[in-house]
């Protein structure tokens, strides 16, 4: 089995849907990071603001995901377009798949279980 071709937009949505979920991973510690220096400021009697921290971290938190999000969709639509593209001049990626067991039923036994 070849594959040939690849939706661009399902692509674009798997893509945009992993990168937004590691931008709110990333945010997350980018956060504490942020608390925790803003911690350390108000200890250290710094210059600096101990809000200035805080609000750093909740930015994070929001900010991340979203641009993690976008940046995932461009490049799962831009891949996805450019392995179309290439897929036409040299060949698809040649697949080896099994069926699985339930994949091999007839339709009328999976669907009375």
């Amino acid at each position: 089995m070849i594959l040939k071709r690849i939706g661009i937009g399902s692509a674009a949505k798997l893509a945009g849907a992993i990168y937004g979920a590691l931008g709110l991973i990333i945010g997350a510690v980018v956060a504490l990071i942020s608390v925790a220096g803003a911690g350390l400021a108000a200890a250290s009697q710094s210059d600096v603001p101990a809000w200035v921290g805080t609000v750093f971290g909740i930015t994070a938190i929001v900010w991340m995901p979203l641009v993690y999000g976008v940046m995932g969709l461009v490049v799962g639509a831009l891949s996805a377009a450019l392995y179309n593209l290439f897929s036409r001049i040299v060949g698809g990626l040649r697949l080896d798949l099994q069926p699985s067991f339930e994949a091999s039923q007839p339709l009328s036994s999976a669907a009375s279980r």
